[in-house]
Formats: C-alpha cells, structure tokens, sequence
C-alpha cells in the first residue's frame, strides 16, 4: 500500500502523521519508523508515488453547471461527494459547507479543514467550531471584486440621490434636478473605510481615484499597503477620533463580537452633519435603530446598506420580507439592496475555481490558503 501524502499545514497544526490509514501523535513512541514519509511538500517529488485520495464533502451543493465546473479543475486524487446527506461511511478529510452542525463535524472522524466557500464564516459557526480545535477554518475571498464594486454603486447613488431622482423622473417630476443642497461631491472629501482587507483596498482605489483622502482601520497596521494605495491607516481604538473627520463611512467588516454594534448612535453622532454610510459587511455592526434615527432625523445624509437584520428563511418568504423591523423602505435617503454583494454569475464561478485551486493545493500537500482565526472571527 502506498503511503498517504500528508497535508503539512496539519502537520505543523496538529503534530499528527498518517501511516497506512492510521493516524499517530507525531512524538508518540513508535510514531515514525525508518523510512516513513511525512509529507511531500511539491508536487514534482510525488510523481510516481501511489498517493491515497482526498476525500471531500460539499455539503450545501452548487447548482449542477457551477458543480461540473468545479469537478472538471480538479486533480484526479480529489474525490468529491455532495448533498445534504453526508455519505456512508463518512470518511471525508475537507469539508465544504457555508452553515454546519455539530454532526457535520464530528461524522467523519477524518475531518481536518473546513472551508467556507464565501468570505465571512458566521457567529454560530464560529462558537461551534471553537469547540473542535483540530479543523482548520478556510475561507474563499472570490466576492471581493464584486462586493467592492457593489459598495462604490451604493455610495454613488446615495450621493447622487439616484433612487429618489430615477422615480420622479419617471412620473415626468424633474425638480430634484434644482435641489441641488441633495448631492454630495466626493472629489475632496475624506472617506473612512472600516476593514482594509480585500474589500476595503478596492474600495480605497476607487475613492482614491475619485479625489478623496482615503483613512482606514485595520487590526495589523503594519501588514503591508498595496504601493498604489496611499492610505492613512489607523488601528481600530482609534475609531471615535476618526469618525468627525468622515464625509463617508464605508464598513466591510466582519460581525465578531468586538464588530456587532460598533457603529451605534454615540458614533454616528461625531460624524460630520451630510456623511454617508455604506455597509456591505453585515448588518449587525451598525445599531440598527440608530442608524434609522439617524437617517430619519437627518444626521445621516444618506447610507447605502447591502446586508440586513432580518433576512428571509425560505423562498416563500423572499417575497413579503423586509429586512428590519424599522421601516427603511419608507425612506427615501437610504439605498436598499438585497444582500446582492459577490451574487453574481461571474463570481460564482471565480468561486468554483478558487475552491478548486484551493482542494488541488491540498492534494498536493501544500498548505491550503486564507486560513481563519476562529478566535478572532476572520
């Protein structure tokens, strides 16, 4: 039999090695004998070799034609299943899935990584996972360009007032062409982005080119800036002495428990009176009534929200739910979307081939990329 092409990311994570299908504490007495390979870290050096598959699961499938896209880019060694029902025996070593279980995690007693096929990994999943150490957490970041687009949308047509002037022109009503108190030009401007990771950079190249002065919050103001990027960058305790210099708030962060409520009615308080905010994180990061009080009283010139509080729970539902229980579709100074950030079919399939690239880097006993600090939430 040959021997299993070990993952060296567990490795390093998890001091195990694998020896004819069983697994061994790496400095456990009779754990490695004369001979043994742990892991081949190149794919060139494994050529030849009888490798044993990767066995992953899909649990929440793609539809058929993104599925057969995703199975086509995949090395021969990865054996992929999928559907709701986990297969028998479960034996998988990833597993793919958006929303988990504790079964999902505890039914293969292989299971080393999960990946998350979309950029954010949720509070539940996250609680759960903190339980199970020993899985590492992946994540996919191909909505970026998408989602960073989606904000620049809804920042423009809050600035622009679109949505109000598209409806009055449509019913022949051009006076909102004479109020021109309404429009917010961004050339001079300061905008403030709140998370400087994939999103956030598009989002400040965008602004940049638009004329603004561009300050960012990041965890690690000491990772490297892009060099077409100048950014002033800031850690996030400096929020409050950022906020009064904000014409626009941008917010792509993830909801962790130090994120959820970040922005409540003491913060937008201190923005400078006419700022916009455009959320395209999730909801929960801004207060939810405050950021109605806010647009409803005029403290908000306008805000462009992508992610919501209330969300549909199934397809039926999709038809008569709002995504509040305060009425935001009754005002006219905010741009509602449907959570429509990275849905669209290009991005899917980016998807498809990031994931792919991700299980043939795995096969290949690489270390799989954008690992997830379960403890901090992204």
């Amino acid at each position: 039999m040959g021997r299993r092409l070990y993952r060296p990311q567990w490795l390093s994570q998890n001091q195990t090695v694998f020896r004819k299908n069983r697994a061994f504490p790496l400095f456990a007495p009779g754990a490695l004998k004369p001979f043994d390979i742990i892991f081949l870290s190149t794919s060139t050096f494994a050529k030849g070799l009888n490798l044993m598959p990767l066995k992953v699961h899909f649990l929440q499938a793609p539809r058929p034609e993104l599925l057969a896209d995703l199975q086509r880019q995949l090395l021969p060694e990865v054996q992929l299943t999928t559907g709701p029902n986990l297969p028998g025996p479960a034996d998988y070593e990833i597993l793919i899935a958006t929303r988990i279980t504790r079964e999902n995690l505890e039914a293969s007693p292989n299971l080393r990584a999960l990946i998350n096929p979309y950029a954010g990994v949720s509070e539940e999943s996250l609680a759960l996972l903190a339980g199970y150490p020993h899985i590492a957490v992946h994540n996919s970041h191909h909505p970026a360009a998408s989602t960073a687009e989606m904000a620049v949308a809804l920042l423009m047509a809050a600035t622009r007032v679109l949505v109000p002037a598209d409806r009055n022109l449509r019913r022949g009503d051009w006076t909102l062409r004479d109020k021109t108190d309404q429009s917010l030009v961004l050339d001079g401007k300061t905008a403030l982005i709140l998370g400087f990771g994939h999103i956030g950079q598009r989002v400040a190249r965008v602004c940049q080119a638009l004329g603004m002065t561009v300050v960012a919050t990041r965890v690690n103001v000491k990772a490297p800036v892009p060099p077409d990027l100048s950014v002033e960058l800031h850690p996030a305790a400096d929020l409050h002495s950022l906020l009064p210099r904000a014409n626009v708030v941008v917010v792509a962060l993830p909801l962790t428990p130090q994120t959820c409520d970040l922005i409540g009615a003491a913060e937008l308080a201190l923005l400078p009176r006419g700022a916009v905010l455009v959320n395209i994180g999730r909801g929960p990061i801004v207060n939810e009534a405050a950021l109605y009080n806010a647009l409803r009283d005029g403290t908000l010139r306008g805000a462009g929200i992508d992610v919501w509080y209330n969300y549909p729970a199934n397809a039926t539902e999709r038809l008569h739910t709002f995504p509040s229980q305060y009425p935001f579709q009754e005002l006219d100074n905010v741009v509602m979307s449907p959570h429509r950030g990275g849905m669209d079919e290009q991005s899917e399939q980016l998807g498809m081939t990031q994931i792919a690239a991700m299980l043939n880097t795995a096969a290949r006993g690489e270390p799989m990329p954008n690992r997830v600090d379960v403890k901090a939430g992204y």
